[in-house]
C-alpha cells in the first residue's frame, strides 16, 4: 500500500465532493420528474419519474432509457433529495428504504469510498485492490478524533472504541461479520494495527515523555506490540485455507482481546477461536486448499527436514484431494519463511516447531494409511503398513499396538472388556476422525501457547478491546450443523445489535424528554434463539440433538421426526413443503427462511473418537505427542466411535463410557443454570459446549460497549469496481443492515436542531414567527402549527425536532416549490421593473424628437429672413455689459465644481477599496458562518441540554448537597472494593477452574476407588465364607490330631522301615524322572520339526500350482500378444486408409463449402432486392395513406378502391414478410451447416491423429512386451533344468535313506531292551501316524482342489483373451459402422439434392397447373402439405446424422479409453511377471516329483474338462433343438386347430344355401386374408425361434461359466480387487456409457432409418427407381433391427445378472466379462444370423418355386387331388424323417451320458489312487523320521535300561516284528500302488484315446446337427409350405364337394346355369348372378373366361367391378 499511497491523493477515497452533491440542477430535476425507485432485475432498483396514477398502479418513465413501465404502487419505493446522495450515515436518509440504502452505497463504492455508516453499523465492502488508506498519516489524521469528525473508516471506529475505554473506563468491543472474502480479517487487523500504533509503549515513551523509571515503560521496547502482530500470520497459516470465494479464507473464528493498562498503553493480550473447520484436514471440494501450513510445509521444507519429517510429494497425500494448487501471487515458499520468522518472534522454542511440523506431517500421513476387506468376511484388514509405520514414528507409537487398536479395538461391555473386530468402513472412519482431531488438538495448543507468549499482564491490565471475526449469516440451498452454529451466533450477535440500540434510542428519547412506547427489539428474535437453544419446554433442536445422542439405534432420520414431532407448531419453524424436498426442516431466522439438512448431524455432534488410539497417543513416547492428547485420557469419559458406527446396539445400561468430545480450554462450566447441567459421567457434545463457548462470549460482550462492523463481499468474480446489487442486499439483510433500518423505521430516525430547521424551513411559514427575538424551540413549535402537520410524525425535544421516516423529504419538496415560486415572481417583478424604465425612456426620446423637428423646420423658415439675420447679429451684442460677470460667476463655478470632483474621485477611490475589503471579509466571514452555524448547532444542542439539566439539577442539588459527600467516600469505598472483588473474582474463576479439573478428576477416582472398594467387597465375603469353612475344617482336624497322636507312635515304627523304602524309591524316581523329561524334550521337538515340514509342503505345493498356473497365462499372453500386434498392424493400415478417406471427404466439404458460400452471396442479394422492394412498397403504401386522407369525403366508390388499395397493401407486406423470413431462415440454415461441416472435419482430422498416435504407441509397448516375455520364457527353461538338477539330488538322497532303512534293520536285534513306557510312546506314535494320515489325506485333497483352482484360472484367462479379441472386433464392427454411416450420409446428402431438384419441378408444375386447373386444388393443397413434410423430414433426418456423427466421436472417445486401459492391463502384468520370478526362486526349493504327477494330472483334467466342455455344449445345443422342435410342433397343432376352424367356417358357409355368387368373392378375401396371416405367423415364428434359440444357448452359457467361474472369483476376487477398484471403476464407467451410447447410436439409428423408410414411401410416386435402389438397403436395416432387438434382450438379461451378483461380485469384474462374453455370443449370432438369412433365402425361392407350381395346378381338379396325395405322402415322410431324427438326437445324447459317467468314474479313481499314493508316502516318511528318533533314543537309554527291563524284550520283539510286517505291507501296498497308477495311467491313455474318438465323433455329429438343423429348417418351411398346400388343396376340395352336393341337390338347375355361365364368359358377354336367390349383390366380370383366369388377374377384375359397383347390403 506504501507505494500506492505515494502515487494516489489519500483524501479521493475518504472526502466525498459536496460540489457535486449540492448541484441546484439535479435539485431541479428531482423536484420537476418526481423521481422514484422502481424494482429491476439487473440493476435492483432504477430509477423512473411518476407519468400517471392509475389505481393501485402507475405509469412510470424510466431515467435511464425513458422507457414506460407499469407498476403496482406497493413496488415502487421514495427516493432521497439530492442533498442525501454519498451520505455518511445513512440513518440520516429521511427515505429509509432497501433502494435508498442500495443506491448509497452503489455511489459510493464506485466514488472509491468503501466505508460508510448505518447507524450504529460501519458497513465496508470489498474494493478488491490496494487502497492508500492505511499508511500511518492516516493513522495519525484519525488519532484524538471524534467519529463526526472524520470521514467513515474501520479506524474511526477504533479510535472511539479506544477514546471509549479510556475515558468510560468501560470495556470495548469490535464485532466484524461477513462471508467469506468480504474482508473480515483484513479488516481485524486494521484494528489491531492500529492499537498497536496508538497504544503502544515505546511510542508513548517518546510522545508523551513517561520516565522509564515509570511502571509503565516495558522493557522490552516494543516487543509485545511486534509479537500481537506476528500472531495472525501464524493463525492463518494453521487455520486459513483457499476456497472458491477468498484465497485466505479464514476457517474458524476468533475473538481477540487486547489488555490495556490505566493510562491506554497495551499489556498483553488473549485469543479465544470458535468452530474450526477440521473437516477441512480430510477432504477439500473442488478447486478448493486444505490448511495453507500443509502446502508451505511440502513447498519450503529443506532435504534435511523433510527426511526428519518423512514428506514426499503433493500428490502422495489422500488428504491433499485436489493436488497442489498454487494460489495465485503467493509463494508457499516464501510464506513458509515468513511463518517460521513469525513463530521466532512469537519465541517458539526450535524444538517445539519441528514437533508441530512432525504432527503436521503425521495427519497427512493418517490419509495414506489403507485398508482392505477380508475375502470372506467383512472384517477390514492392513495389507500394507508402511504408511502406518511412518506414522507412529512421528507420533511416537507401537506399530503393532496401532494396528491392533485401530483393527481389533477393546471396548467395554458391562465390566468386561471384548476385543472387536472393525470393518474397512469404520477403520477408515476411525483415521479420519484421529487426523481431524489430532490437527483441531494442534491448533487448539498454538493458539495455547501464542496467549501464553502475548500474555503479560499478571492481573496489571484495566481494561481491554475485543475484537471478534466470525462468520457471518449465510443461507446456502441446503444447510448443515455447522452453518447451524454459524447462524446461531449470527442470531444471538443481532440480538444483542437490537438490544444496543433500544438502549441507545431510549437514553436519546429520555434526554430530548420525548414521550415514546418503549419496544425492545431484541425481544423479535428471542423466539428463534428458543427455537434453537431452550433445554426443555419444550426443548429446542440442540437439547433434542443431544437427546438423540444418548440412544444407540438413533438416526438422522429420527432425530428429524423428533424435532418435526416437538416443534412442529413453532411460529418460526417450518416443515418442508412437499415430499420431494431435499431439506429435512426449515427456520425462519432474522434475514429470511433457511432450509437445513439434517445428513450426520449425530455423528458431527457426538464427534466420536477411537478410545485404545487415544490412550496410544497419550502414552506416545513423543512428550509433545502425549502433551497434545492428555487431556482426553485425564478428564473425559470417552465412547468409541464403533460404539455408535459399529452397530452395536445394546441397551443404554450396558455400557459404562458414552460418546464425549474433546474438552475446550476452559469450558468446564455451563451457563444455564442447574436445568442444564451435565450430569455425572455424561458425555460434552459440540452442540454443549459451543453453546457454553457462545454463552460466555455473548456474557462477555454484554459487559462492553459492542461497536459493530459489517463487511460486505461486491461480487463473486473478486473483480475491483463491480458491485453486484442482489448479492449486496442478500448480505445487508444477513447482516441486520436492513433489521436496523426497520428498527429506526419504527421511531423518529429524522433528527434537525432548531436553528437549522428554522433557518431552512422558515420560508415555508413566513408569518408564522413574529419579529424580533423568540426561542429556538417556540419557533418551531409555531412554525409546526403553520405547517399542520400529523402529531404523530413529529416530536419536539429540548433541543432537536424528531420527524418520522420521509417527513423530511416530504418538508424538502414543499421548501423547493417555494422557491421555485419565489424566484419566478422575484423574476417577473425585474422583467417589469425593466421594461417600464426603457418605455419611459422611448417616451422621452420621442418628445425630444418633436422638439427638434419643431425647431428645425422654424430655423428653415427664419433663415433667409432679414430680421431675423438682425435679430441673430444683435442679441449676442446685448450681453457683452455682463460677459465679465457672467465670467467670475462661471470660474467661481468651476472652481466648486473642480473640488466637488476632487473629493467625489477621491470618495470613489476609497469605496472600491473599501468594497474590495468588504468582499474579502464577506467571503472570510461566510467560510467563518459556515464553521460557526456548526458550532452554534453544537452549542444550542449543548446550551438546550444544559439549560434543561440545569433546572433539573437545581431542583435536585439541594437534596443531593447533603448526600453528596457521603456518597462520595461510599462510592471510593465500593471502587476500591470493586478493584478488590475484580482481582478477588479472577482469582476464583482460576481456583475454580482449577478446582473443576480437580473435581473431576476426583470423580474418576471415586468411580475407580468405588469399583474397586465393590471387588475388595466382594473378596472379603468370600474370604468371609472361607473362614467359616476354615474354622469347621479346623474343628474337625483337632479331632483328628488326636485320634492320630495314638497311631503315630506305631506309625513311626513304620515310617522309619518306609523311609529306608522310601529313600530307595526316591533315588528310583529322580532317575526316571530325569529320563521322562529327556523323552518329553524329543517328543516336542519331534511334534515341532512334523508341524515344520507340513506347513512347508503344503507351501511348497500352493507355490508349485501358482507357478504352474503362472506360466500356462504367460504361454497364453505371449500368444495373445502376438495376436494384438498382428491386429494392430492391421489396424494402422485401416487408419492410413480412413485417413486417406477423411482427406478425400475434406476435398469434397471444402467444394461444397464454396457453393454455399455462392448461394450465401446470391441469398443476400436477393434479400437486398426484397428489402429495396419493401421499402418502394412502403413509401408507395404511405402515398396512398395521404391520398386515401385527401379524398376522406368522396364518394363510396374510392372508398371501396380504398379498402382494394389497403388490403392489396396488407397482402403484399405479408408477401414481403414471409419472403424475407423464409430468406432469414435459409441464411441461417446455411450458416449452421457451414459451421458444423468445419466443426466435423476439423474434429475428425484431430481424432484421426490422436489415434495414429496411439496405435504407434501401443505397437512399441506391444513390442517391448513381447521381448519380455521372450526372456521371461528363457529364464523360466533355466529354472526348469535346475529344478531338474534338484530332483536328481533328491532321487540320491532317496537312495541314502533307504540304505539307512536296511541298516535300521540291521540293528533290530538291539530294540529288546526297551522299556514299558516306550510301549506307551508307541502308541501315542501310532496316534500320531494316524493324524498324519489324515493330514495327508486332506492335502491330498487340498491339492486336487488347487489343481481345479488352476484350470478354473487357465479357463479365466482364456476367457479374458477371447473377450479382449472380441473387443477389437467390436471396435473393428464400430469402425465399419462408421463407414457405413459416412456412406449413408453421403447418400443422404445426394438424395437431399435430387429431392431439392424433383421439389423444385414440383414447385414448376404445381404452377402451372395451379393456371390450368382450378378444380384440383384440394389436390395440390395435399402435394404443398406432402411437400412441407418431406421439408421437416429431410431436416430431421439431417439433425439426425448430425447427432450420429456425435456419438460416433463419443464412440472414438471410448475406444482412446479402452486404449488407455489395454496399457494399465499391461503395467499389471509386468506386476504379476515380478510375482512370478519370486515365486520360481521358490519353487526351486521343492520336489519334482509332487509337480510331474501334478502336471500329468493337470492334463488328464484339462482334458476330462474340455470333454465336459462340448458335452455341455452339445447338451445345450441339444435342449435348444428339441425346445426349438417343441415349439415347432405347438405352433403346428395351433395352426391346425386354426385351420380346422376355418375349415369348420367355410363348410358352414358352404352349407348356406344361396351362396353361389358370395362364394366367390368372399372365399377369395378369406383365403387372402389367412395367407397373409399364415405369413405373418410363419414370420413371427422364425423370428421367436431363432431368438428363443439364441437366448436359451445364451442362458446355458452363462449358466454353465457362473458355475465354473464362482469358485476362483470368490478365491482371487478380493487380493485383486483392492488394486485395480479405480481401473475396474473407469472401466465400468465406459462400459455403461459406451453401452448408453450405443443404444443412444442405436435409437437414432432406427429413427434415422424409419424416417428414410417414410421418405422413400412419400417418394415413390414422384421417382419409382429410387425404390429399387433402396431394397437391400432396407433388407439390411431389417437385420438391424432384428439385431437391435437382440441385443437390448441381452442387455436386459446383463442388467438383471448384474443385480443378482451385486452382493456377492462387486459388481464391477463380472459385468466386464458378462459384456464381453456377451459381444462374443453377438458376433456368434450375427454369423447364425446370416446363416439363417441364407437358408430363408432359399426358403424364399422354393416357396415362389411352389407358389408358381400351385398357381399352374389350379387349373384342374384331378391335379389337385393328385398334388394332394403326394403331399400327404410327403408329410407322412417329414414326420418319419423326424422321428427318426429324435431317436438319433436320444441315442447320442446316451451316448454323451455315458462318456461323462465313464470320464467322472475315471477322474475318481484317478484322484483315489493319488490320494492313496500320497498318503503311503507321507507314512513312509514319517516312519523313517521315527526310526531314526527312535535310534537316537535307544542309543541313550541301551546302558540303563538293558539289566532292569529283560522281561519286556520278548513282547517288544513281537512288536518289531509286526512294525516290520506293517512296513512290508507299506511296501507291497507302495509297489500295488505303483502298479495301480501304471495301470489307471494305461487306463487313462485309453480313455484319451476314446476321448479323441469321441470328439471324432462329436465333430460328426456336430455336422450332422448342422445338417439336420438346416434339414429340420428346410422341413419346417416344407411343413409350412405343405400345410399351406393342404388347406388350399382342402378349400379346393370342400368348393369341388359342395359343388358336387349343390349339384345332387339343384340336380339339372345349377348344371344349365354353370353351363350358361361358362359358355357366357366364353363369349365375353357379362355375368349376371340372380339377386332373387342369393339375396347378394351382382357380380360381371366383363371379357374373360372363369376356367381360364388366374386367381390373381380374378381377383382384380372382382376388386375393380367392386369399385365401380356401390356395394349393396347383405340380407339376413
Amino acid at each position: 500500500m506504501s507505494h500506492r499511497s505515494g502515487q494516489e491523493d489519500p483524501e479521493r477515497y475518504l472526502f466525498v465532493d459536496r460540489a457535486v452533491v449540492y448541484n441546484p440542477a439535479t435539485q431541479a430535476d428531482w423536484t420537476a420528474k418526481k423521481l422514484v425507485w422502481v424494482p429491476s432485475e439487473r440493476h435492483g432498483f432504477e430509477a423512473a419519474g411518476i407519468r400517471e396514477e392509475r389505481g393501485e398502479e402507475v405509469l412510470v418513465e424510466l431515467a435511464e432509457n425513458g422507457k414506460k413501465v407499469v407498476i403496482n404502487k406497493d413496488d415502487i419505493q421514495k427516493m432521497n433529495p439530492p442533498k442525501f446522495s454519498k451520505v455518511e450515515d445513512m440513518a440520516e436518509l429521511t427515505c429509509l428504504n432497501e433502494a435508498s440504502v442500495l443506491h448509497n452505497l452503489k455511489d459510493r463504492y464506485y466514488s472509491g469510498l468503501i466505508y460508510t455508516y448505518s447507524g450504529l453499523f460501519c458497513v465496508v465492502i470489498n474494493p478488491y485492490k490496494n487502497l492508500p488508506i492505511y499508511s500511518e498519516n492516516i493513522i495519525e489524521m484519525y488519532r484524538g478524533k471524534k467519529r463526526h469528525e472524520m470521514p467513515p473508516h474501520i479506524y474511526a471506529i477504533s479510535e472511539s472504541a479506544y477514546r471509549c475505554m479510556l475515558q468510560d473506563r468501560e470495556d470495548q468491543s469490535i464485532l466484524c461479520t461477513g462471508e467469506s472474502g468480504a474482508g473480515k480479517t483484513e479488516n481485524t487487523k486494521k484494528v489491531i494495527q492500529y492499537l498497536a500504533h496508538v497504544a503502544s509503549s515505546h511510542k508513548g515513551r517518546k510522545d508523551h515523555n513517561i520516565p522509564p523509571d515509570s511502571p509503565k515503560a516495558f522493557k522490552l521496547q516494543g516487543e509485545l506490540e511486534r509479537q500481537l502482530l506476528q500472531a495472525n500470520p501464524i493463525l492463518e497459516s494453521f487455520g486459513n485455507a483457499k476456497t472458491v470465494k477468498n484465497d485466505n479464507s479464514s476457517r474458524f473464528g476468533k475473538f481477540i482481546r487486547i489488555n490495556f493498562d490505566v493510562t491506554g498503553y497495551i499489556v498483553g493480550a488473549n485469543i479465544e477461536t470458535y468452530l474450526l473447520e477440521k473437516s477441512r484436514a480430510i477432504r477439500q471440494a473442488k478447486e478448493e486448499r486444505t490448511f495453507h501450513i500443509f502446502y508451505r510445509l511440502l513447498a519450503g521444507a529443506g532435504e534435511h527436514l523433510r527426511t526428519d519429517l518423512l514428506l514426499e510429494g503433493f500428490n502422495s497425500y489422500r488428504f491433499l484431494s485436489n493436488g497442489n494448487i498454487p494460489i495465485p501471487g503467493q509463494q508457499d515458499k516464501d510464506n513458509f519463511q515468513e511463518t517460521l520468522d513469525a513463530m521466532h518472534i512469537m519465541g517458539f522454542s526450535h524444538d517445539e516447531i519441528v514437533c508441530m511440523l512432525k504432527v503436521v506431517s503425521a495427519v497427512l500421513q493418517f490419509g495414506n494409511v489403507v485398508f482392505k476387506k477380508e475375502r470372506n468376511t467383512d472384517q477390514a484388514s492392513m495389507p500394507e503398513n508402511t504408511a502406518a509405520q511412518k506414522l507412529c514414528h512421528l507420533l511416537g507409537m507401537n506399530v503393532m499396538e496401532f494396528t491392533r487398536a485401530i483393527l481389533t479395538p477393546r471396548i467395554k461391555v458391562g465390566r468386561d472388556y471384548v476385543q472387536k473386530a472393525q470393518t474397512k468402513e469404520q477403520a477408515d472412519f476411525a483415521v479420519e476422525a484421529l487426523a481431524k482431531a489430532t490437527y483441531e488438538r494442534l491448533f487448539r495448543w498454538l493458539v495455547h501457547r501464542i496467549n501464553k507468549a502475548l500474555d503479560r499482564t499478571k492481573r496489571q491490565g484495566a481494561s481491554f478491546i475485543g475484537i471478534l471475526d466470525i462468520a457471518g449469516f449465510e443461507i446456502f440451498e441446503l444447510n448443515s450443523f455447522e452453518q447451524l452454529c454459524i447462524n446461531y451466533t449470527n442470531e444471538k450477535l443481532q440480538q444483542l445489535f437490537n438490544h444496543t440500540m433500544f438502549i441507545l434510542e431510549q437514553e436519546e428519547y429520555q434526554r430530548e424528554g420525548i414521550e415514546w412506547s418503549f419496544i425492545d427489539f431484541g425481544l423479535d428474535l428471542q423466539p428463534c434463539i428458543d427455537l434453537i437453544e431452550r433445554p426443555n419446554n419444550p426443548p429446542g433442536i440442540l437439547a433434542l440433538l443431544d437427546e438423540e445422542c444418548w440412544f444407540p439405534k438413533a438416526t438422522d432420520k429420527t432425530f428429524v421426526d423428533k424435532v418435526l414431532q416437538e416443534l412442529g407448531t413453532h411460529s418460526k419453524f417450518q416443515k418442508p413443503r412437499q415430499l420431494k424436498d431435499k431439506a429435512d426442516f426449515c427456520i425462519i431466522h432474522y434475514a429470511g427462511r433457511v432450509d437445513y439438512k439434517a445428513d450426520e448431524w449425530l455423528m458431527k455432534n457426538m464427534d466420536p473418537l477411537n478410545d485404545n488410539v487415544a490412550t496410544l497417543l497419550h502414552q506416545s513416547t513423543d512428550k509433545f505427542v502425549a502433551e497434545l492428547w492428555k487431556d482426553d485420557i485425564q478428564t473425559f469419559q470417552r465412547a468409541s466411535f464403533y460404539d455408535n458406527v459399529s452397530g452395536l446396539h445394546e441397551a443404554p445400561g450396558e455400557f459404562d463410557r458414552i460418546v464425549g468430545l474433546d474438552q475446550v480450554a476452559g469450558m468446564n462450566e455451563t451457563a444455564f443454570g442447574a436445568s442444564y447441567k451435565t450430569k455425572k459421567g455424561m458425555f460434552r457434545t459440540v452442540g454443549q459446549l459451543y453453546k457454553e463457548q457462545l454463552s460466555k462470549l455473548m456474557a462477555t460482550l454484554r459487559n462492553t460497549n459492542p461497536n459493530f462492523v459489517r463487511c460486505i463481499i461486491p461480487n463473486h468474480e473478486k473483480r475491483a469496481g463491480k458491485l453486484d446489487p442482489h448479492l449486496v442486499l442478500d448480505q445487508l439483510r444477513c447482516n441486520g443492515v436492513l433489521e436496523g433500518i426497520r428498527i429506526c423505521r419504527q421511531g423518529f430516525p429524522n433528527r434537525i436542531v432548531f436553528q437549522e430547521f428554522r433557518q431552512r424551513y422558515e420560508i415555508l411559514t413566513p408569518n408564522a414567527i413574529p419579529k424580533g427575538f423568540m426561542d429556538g424551540k417556540q419557533a418551531c413549535e409555531r412554525m409546526i402549527q403553520a405547517l399542520e402537520l400529523d402529531g404523530n410524525l413529529f416530536r419536539i425535544g429540548q433541543s432537536k425536532i424528531f420527524f418520522r421516516a420521509g417527513v423530511l423529504a416530504h418538508l424538502e419538496e414543499e421548501r423547493d416549490l417555494k422557491i421555485t415560486d419565489i424566484i419566478i415572481y422575484f423574476q417577473a417583478v425585474c422583467r417589469g421593473y425593466l421594461a417600464r424604465k426603457a418605455f419611459a425612456k422611448k417616451q422621452q426620446q420621442l418628445s425630444a424628437l418633436k422638439v427638434l423637428q419643431r425647431n428645425c423646420a422654424a430655423y428653415l423658415k427664419l433663415r433667409h429672413w432679414q430680421w431675423w439675420r438682425l435679430f441673430t447679429k444683435v442679441k449676442p451684442l446685448l450681453q457683452v455689459t455682463r460677459q465679465e460677470e457672467e465670467m467670475q460667476a462661471k470660474d467661481e463655478e468651476l472652481v466648486k465644481v473642480k473640488e466637488k470632483q476632487m473629493k467625489v474621485e477621491g470618495e470613489l477611490v476609497e469605496m472600491e477599496r473599501k468594497h474590495q475589503q468588504l468582499l474579502e471579509e464577506k467571503n472570510i466571514l461566510a467560510e467563518q458562518l459556515q464553521a460557526e452555524t456548526e458550532l452554534f448547532a453544537e452549542a444550542e444542542e449543548m446550551r438546550a441540554r444544559l439549560a434543561s439539566k440545569k433546572q433539573e439539577l437545581e431542583e435536585i442539588l439541594h437534596d443531593l448537597e447533603s448526600r453528596l459527600e457521603e456518597e462520595e467516600e461510599r462510592g471510593q469505598g465500593l471502587q476500591n472494593e470493586k478493584k478488590k472483588m475484580q482481582s478477588h473474582i479472577q482469582d476464583l474463576e482460576e481456583q475454580l477452574d482449577e478446582e473443576e479439573a480437580a473435581r473431576q478428576k476426583l470423580q474418576l477416582e471415586k468411580v475407580t476407588a468405588e469399583a474397586k472398594m465393590k471387588k475388595y467387597e466382594e473378596d472379603i465375603l468370600l474370604l468371609e465364607d472361607q473362614n467359616s469353612k476354615f474354622l469347621k475344617e479346623k474343628k474337625l482336624l483337632e479331632d483328628r490330631i488326636n485320634e492320630m497322636t495314638s497311631m503315630l507312635a506305631e506309625e513311626e515304627e513304620k515310617a522309619k522301615n518306609l523311609g529306608k523304602m522310601r529313600n530307595k524309591q526316591e533315588m528310583m524316581m529322580v532317575d526316571l524322572e530325569e529320563r521322562l523329561k529327556k523323552e518329553e524334550k524329543t517328543r516336542q521337538e519331534l511334534e515341532k520339526a512334523k508341524r515344520k515340514l507340513d506347513g512347508e509342503t503344503s507351501d511348497f505345493q500352493d507355490q508349485i500350482g501358482e507357478l504352474q498356473s503362472q506360466i500356462e497365462e504367460l504361454k497364453v499372453q505371449l500368444s495373445k500378444k502376438e495376436e494384438e500386434q498382428q491386429m494392430m498392424q492391421t489396424r494402422g493400415e485401416e487408419e492410413i486408409n480412413q485417413k486417406n478417406n477423411a482427406l478425400k471427404q475434406i476435398r469434397e466439404l471444402q467444394a461444397q463449402l464454396s457453393e454455399l458460400q455462392e448461394d450465401l452471396e446470391s441469398e443476400k442479394q436477393a434479400r437486398n432486392k426484397a428489402e429495396k422492394l419493401k421499402r418502394d412498397l412502403s413509401e408507395e403504401l404511405e402515398a396512398l395513406k395521404t391520398e386515401l386522407e385527401d379524398t376522406l369525403d368522396t364518394t363510396a366508390a374510392q372508398q371501396e378502391l380504398r379498402t382494394k388499395r389497403e388490403q392489396e397493401v396488407a397482402e403484399l407486406k405479408k408477401a414481403i414478410e414471409e419472403e424475407t423470413k423464409n430468406h432469414e431462415a435459409q441464411i441461417q440454415e446455411m450458416r449452421q451447416r457451414h459451421a458444423t461441416i468445419l466443426e466435423d472435419l476439423s474434429e475428425q482430422l484431430e481424432q484421426a491423429k490422436r489415434f495414429k498416435a496411439n496405435l504407434e504407441k501401443t505397437k512399441q509397448s506391444q513390442e517391448s512386451a513381447n521381448k519380455e516375455l521372450t526372456n521371461e520364457v528363457k529364464t523360466l527353461q533355466q529354472a526348469k533344468t535346475e529344478s531338474e538338477h534338484k530332483r536328481k539330488k533328491l532321487e540320491g538322497q532317496l537312495q541314502e535313506v533307504m540304505a539307512r532303512v536296511t541298516e535300521g534293520e540291521r540293528t533290530k536285534g538291539e530294540l529288546a531292551e526297551r522299556t514299558h513306557r516306550l510301549q506307551t510312546e508307541l502308541d501315542n506314535v501310532s496316534a500320531l501316524l494316524e493324524d498324519a494320515e489324515r493330514k495327508g489325506i486332506k492335502m491330498a485333497k487340498d491339492v486336487a482342489g488347487l489343481e481345479s483352482q488352476l484350470q478354473d484360472t487357465q479357463e479365466l484367462l482364456q476367457e479374458e483373451t477371447r473377450q479382449k479379441l472380441n473387443l477389437s472386433g467390436r471396435v473393428r464392427q464400430l469402425e465399419e459402422e462408421k463407414a457405413a454411416l459416412q456412406e449413408q450420409q453421403e447418400e443422404d446428402e445426394e438424395a437431399r439434392k435430387n429431392l431439392e431438384k424433383q421439389l423444385l419441378t414440383v414447385q414448376a408444375q404445381l404452377s402451372e397447373s395451379k393456371k390450368k386447373l382450378e378444380d384440383d386444388v384440394g389436390t395440390i393443397e395435399s402435394l404443398e402439405e406432402a411437400k412441407k413434410k418431406l421439408q421437416k423430414d429431410l431436416e430431421l433426418s439431417n439433425q439426425r446424422l448430425e447427432e450420429k456423427t456425435i456419438a460416433f466421436e463419443k464412440m472414438e472417445k471410448t475406444k482412446t479409453r479402452l486404449q488407455q486401459e489395454l496399457d494399465d492391463i499391461t503395467v499389471d502384468l509386468d506386476h504379476q511377471r515380478q510375482i512370478v520370478s519370486n515365486l520360481e526362486k521358490k519353487q526351486k526349493k521343492f520336489d519334482q516329483m509332487l509337480a510331474e504327477e501334478k502336471s500329468i494330472s493337470a492334463r488328464y483334467a484339462e482334458e476330462r474338462d474340455r470333454a465336459e466342455a462340448e458335452a455341455r455344449e452339445k447338451d445345450t445345443k441339444a435342449l435348444s433343438m428339441t425346445r426349438a422342435l417343441d415349439e415347432a410342433l405347438e405352433a403346428k397343432e395351433e395352426l391346425e386347430r386354426v385351420n380346422k376352424q376355418l375349415r369348420a367356417e367355410m363348410e358352414d358357409l358352404m352349407s348356406s344355401k344361396d351362396d353361389v355368387g358370395k362364394n366367390v368373392h368372399e372365399l377369395e378375401k378369406s383365403k387372402r386374408t389367412l395367407e397373409q396371416q399364415v405369413e405373418e405367423m410363419k414370420t413371427q415364428l422364425e423370428e421367436l425361434e431363432d431368438e428363443l434359440q439364441a437366448t436359451e444357448d445364451a442362458k446355458l452359457r452363462l449358466e454353465v461359466n457362473m458355475q465354473a467361474m464362482k469358485a476362483q472369483y470368490e478365491r482371487d476376487l478380493q487380493g485383486r480387487d483392492d488394486q485395480n477398484d479405480e481401473k475396474k471403476r473407469a472401466l465400468v464407467k465406459q462400459v455403461r456409457e459406451m453401452e448408453a451410447e450405443l443404444e443412444d447410436e442405436r435409437k437414432q439409428r432406427a429413427l434415422a432409418v424409419a424416417a428414410k423408410k417414410k421418405l422413400e414411401l412419400d417418394l415413390k410416386d414422384i421417382e419409382g427407381h429410387i425404390e429399387g435402389a433402396n431394397k437391400a438397403r432396407d433388407e439390411a436395416i431389417k437385420q438391424l433391427r432384428k439385431i437391435q432387438a437382440q441385443m437390448k434382450d441381452y442387455q436386459r438379461e446383463l442388467e438383471d445378472t448384474r443385480a443378482s451378483r451385486d452382493d456377492i461380485f462387486a459388481l464391477s469384474k463380472e459385468t466386464e466379462k458378462k459384456l464381453k462374453s456377451l459381444e462374443a455370443e453377438i458376433v456368434q449370432l450375427h454369423e447364425d444370423l446370416a446363416a439363417s438369412e441364407r437358408g430363408r433365402r432359399h426358403a424364399e425361392q422354393e416357396r415362389d418355386e411352389l407358389q408358381d407350381e400351385i398357381s399352374n395346378s389350379t387349373s384342374g381338379k384331378a391335379a389337385l387331388m393328385d398334388e394332394k396325395r403326394r403331399l400327404e405322402a410327403r408329410i407322412a415322410q417329414l414326420e418319419e424323417e423326424l422321428e427318426e431324427e429324435q431317436g438319433n438326437m436320444e441315442l447320442l445324447n446316451d451316448r454323451f451320458r455315458k462318456t461323462n459317467m465313464q470320464v467322472d468314474t475315471l477322474t475318481t479313481e484317478l484322484s483315489v489312487e493319488r490320494s492313496a499314493a500320497q498318503k503311503s508316502e507321507n507314512a513312509r516318511q514319517q516312519l523313517e523320521r521315527q526310526n531314526k528318533d527312535l535310534r537316537a533314543k535307544l542309543s541313550e537309554l541301551e546302558g540303563s535300561v538293558k539289566s532292569r527291563f529283560k522281561a519286556f524284550i520278548t513282547a517288544l520283539e513281537a512288536k518289531i516284528a509286526q512294525l516290520e510286517e506293517q512296513l512290508e505291507q507299506e511296501a507291497r501296498e507302495r509297489a500295488a500302488a505303483n502298479k495301480i497308477v501304471r495301470r489307471t495311467e494305461k487306463k487313462l491313455k485309453e480313455v484319451c484315446m476314446q476321448v479323441e474318438d469321441e470328439r471324432r465323433h462329436g465333430d460328426q455329429f456336430k455336422e450332422q446337427l448342422e445338417k439336420a438343423n438346416s434339414r429340420m429348417k428346410q422341413l419346417k418351411r416344407q411343413l409350412e409350405e405343405a400345410e399351406e398346400e393342404a388347406t388350399r388343396a382342402n378349400a379346393s376340395r370342400r368348393k369341388l364337394q359342395r359343388e358336387l352336393d349343390d349339384a345332387t341337390e339343384a340336380s339339372e338347375g345349377l348344371s344349365r346355369e354353370v353351363h350358361t355361365l361358362k359358355n357366357r364368359l366364353r363369349r365375353g358377354g357379362p355375368i349376371t348372378f340372380s339377386t332373387s336367390r342369393s339375396g347378394r349383390r351382382a357380380l360381371q366380370v366383363e371379357g374373360t373366361s372363369l376356367d381360364l383366369l388366374s386367381d390373381d388377374e380374378l381377383e382384380n377384375k372382382i376388386t375393380d367391378n367392386n369399385a365401380n359397383e356401390t356395394p349393396a347390403p347383405p340380407q339376413e
